[in-house]
């Protein structure tokens, strides 16, 4: 059955409550980027991602970069698999704040403007038709997907290191969790 890779980005410049919304890596991250496409490529060739989805966030995108490279690919950007949208109406420094309280509870009493347990069922369609795949994503957006599939309704089901590899396998219609990646310590939460 065809596999995806689903690989939180590399660590980021800066924060996630900082002011900088869009961070690209820094030093660590790049190293860890580069850790995380030797991983694929050291995967049996069955197995071998054949294509790189990213967010369109440039945590993930540079994430993405070696990988895309060393395949020979360009990097599909997909916001299906990004960030998880905030409120219109809250203004950027209430942003971590918001976060915190939403990773505290269940799918469905986030508050805001959408259904965010829609929208981590969402993320997962995006998934489905993507076999052989390296999907470059983030904290939460993984967090939707393994959530699902477990059958967990708190947002925070695990903690997916920076560069966490977790295997998923599909058939074009449903997802199958084979490993989560690596879990630590992390300053989302």
């Amino acid at each position: 059955m065809p596999r995806l890779y689903l690989i939180r980005h590399g660590k980021p410049a800066a924060s996630w409550g900082g002011h900088d919304d869009d961070p690209g890596l820094d030093q660590t991250g790049h190293d860890q980027a580069a850790a995380a496409r030797d991983f694929l490529l050291g995967q049996p060739e069955a197995e071998r991602p054949r294509r790189v989805v990213s967010s369109p966030l440039a945590r993930c995108r540079e994430t993405a970069l070696p990988t895309a490279h060393a395949l020979g690919v360009e990097v599909e950007i997909d916001a299906g698999v990004g960030e998880i949208p905030t409120p219109a109406a809250l203004p950027p420094e209430a942003r971590g704040e918001w976060l915190r309280q939403a990773f505290e509870g269940a799918w469905g009493e986030i508050k805001g403007d959408l259904d965010y347990d829609a929208w981590r069922r969402q993320v997962a369609q995006a998934l489905y038709l993507r076999g052989d795949t390296a999907v470059f994503s983030h904290f939460v957006a993984i967090n939707a997907v393994v959530s699902l599939l477990t059958g967990e309704d708190r947002v925070v089901s695990f903690r997916p290191d920076h560069t966490s590899i977790t295997i998923l396998e599909t058939d074009g219609k449903s997802l199958t969790l084979i490993e989560k990646g690596r879990e630590a310590s992390t300053g989302v939460l």
